[in-house]
């Protein structure tokens, strides 16, 4: 628990979550995708950002419930895609299936990318990292990634899918 306050002159008051915070953000949603010893997996993540530009790193957080992390616990290398604002099908299969249950490549067009990291053909941006370390955050693994290729197509600008557009989406294993 961290001691906040709210306005000057307020008592400090003890926290537990982040919610008035970050309930405040609406930041991109991520589609996260992996491959170990022949086993795919993928899912909609939340918390992702550049941490580094010189040398470039970009960390994602995984949840420990999740299959995809259990893959990308042995994975070298992670897929990192972005979705245009009318691909909610995507963070819906990815997000709202869980691969302990269903295939979710054999409904998603992809390619291997470096190190056989499934690439979706679908994503308007995506990146492949080499995964350096892995952190512990509690509920959540970080994946500190150093990107090997990225692409996006030249001139286009797109309107990201963010977590206000991926709330009504039930996730496809529990939260806790």
């Amino acid at each position: 628990m961290t001691p906040t306050s709210g306005s000057p002159g307020e008592e400090p008051r003890t926290v537990t979550d982040l919610d008035p915070f970050t309930n405040a953000l609406d930041y991109p949603l991520y589609i996260v995708t992996a491959e170990a010893a022949g086993e795919r997996a993928g899912c909609l993540v939340g918390f992702g950002s550049q941490c580094s530009i010189r040398p470039a790193r970009f960390v994602v957080w995984l949840s420990k419930a999740n299959r995809t992390y259990r893959v990308a616990a042995r994975a070298d290398r992670l897929a990192v895609h972005l979705l245009a604002h009318d691909q909610g099908h995507m963070a819906r299969l990815f997000g709202g299936e869980t691969g302990d249950r269903t295939d979710k490549f054999a409904r998603a067009a992809w390619h291997p990318g470096p190190g056989g990291a499934p690439v979706l053909n679908e994503a308007p941006a995506w990146f492949v990292g080499r995964v350096e370390k892995r952190l512990d955050g509690g509920d959540h693994v970080g994946f500190l990634l150093a990107p090997e290729v990225a692409q996006r197509p030249a001139g286009d600008s797109l309107c990201l899918l963010s977590l206000a557009d991926g709330h009504d989406i039930t996730p496809g294993h529990p939260v806790n």
